[in-house]
């Protein structure tokens, strides 16, 4: 089949759903596929649409089905997706589901997010990740932390220097953050947050293998982001193996598990402190953690990815 990946984010940027249309693309590829990945559908001629993004995506959407109405056509619904524009502006992101053949969520949970009528046509894909080449070695004289996500409201990026601040003396508690202020505001917040706390450090974005390389040396990587629609990091650090402590929101209960026992109250710094805490002084309780982290794993390798969209593209021919 001929297929056109459409994704709003830009050729070369590090955003989570450019990283998802590029690894689906080698999927498909190995699947015996022709594929391109553009940010919007050009009039041309193909076998099937995949569209990441209901609604940054409804322009392609809407022209494709102009061209070619009873043309196949796949919608990955993401984060804003299913945690804003179903809101904010339901008219348009439900005519693109309503348009679409098939509906892929990135989590569990992603039924909960969608009216009734769409349950039918939606399908579960977890997003793969690479395992580290070589064993993690973390350090001893630090308990690092690592939070991989860019600088903006959503992300609640400073939530997790807030619990690093005024511990005991002799903790060895610090939070590394990679990734890139949304604007001058944010970047403003992540240098005097340095500056105030010494268990801080803010590095900027950083490119893919620095991300593993990080994972490569930290005790644990935190997510604690607001809303999420199944994010890249988890299926990542999954993969290297690196525990995880996450805000009790949907997409992150969707990807560990509801009895994963990593999880913090959304926007509360006293309840992560309590958390990063257990897991630094508490040996049982990171072992824990981290076979439920080496279990969960095993849904996001390419080989399951791979099976996943090899029975959905059969789904579309038969349909």
């Amino acid at each position: 089949m001929k297929i056109n990946i459409i994704t709003p984010a830009k050729k070369f940027s590090r955003n989570g759903n450019r990283t998802t249309a590029i690894r689906w693309a080698r999927i498909l590829r190995n699947l015996g596929h022709k594929v391109d990945i553009s940010s919007n559908y050009k009039g041309q001629k193909i076998d099937l649409m995949i569209a990441l993004h209901a609604w940054r995506s409804a322009v392609s959407i809407e022209k494709y089905k102009k061209h070619n109405p009873n043309g196949p056509l796949i919608v990955t619904l993401t984060g804003t997706d299913i945690n804003s524009y179903i809101h904010s502006d339901p008219l348009r992101t439900n005519t693109s589901m309503d348009h679409a053949d098939f509906l892929i969520g990135l989590h569990d949970l992603v039924a909960d997010a969608v009216p009734l009528k769409f349950h039918e046509k939606l399908r579960v894909i977890y997003q793969s990740a690479t395992a580290l080449n070589k064993k993690r070695n973390p350090g001893k004289a630090y308990f690092d932390i690592c939070l991989i996500g860019h600088l903006r409201d959503v992300k609640d990026p400073l939530r997790g220097a807030l619990a690093v601040r005024s511990l005991p003396e002799n903790s060895r508690l610090r939070l590394i953050h990679l990734g890139k202020a949304h604007n001058k505001i944010w970047e403003r917040k992540a240098l005097a947050e340095m500056q105030r706390n010494p268990r801080y450090l803010w590095k900027g974005e950083r490119a893919g293998w620095e991300v593993r390389r990080e994972f490569s040396k930290t005790n644990l990587m935190l997510i604690s982001s607001r809303s999420e629609g199944g994010a890249n990091v988890i299926s990542e650090a999954l993969a290297a193996g690196v525990p995880i402590i996450a805000s009790n929101i949907h997409g992150n209960v969707g990807m560990l598990g509801k009895d994963y026992i990593g999880y913090f109250n959304v926007g509360d710094e006293l309840s992560l402190r309590a958390l990063l805490l257990k897991c630094e002084n508490d040996e049982v309780f990171m072992r824990k953690l981290n076979t439920s982290c080496s279990v969960r794993s095993e849904l996001f390798n390419f080989a399951e990815e791979e099976r996943r969209w090899k029975h959905l593209i059969n789904e579309v021919r038969q349909k």
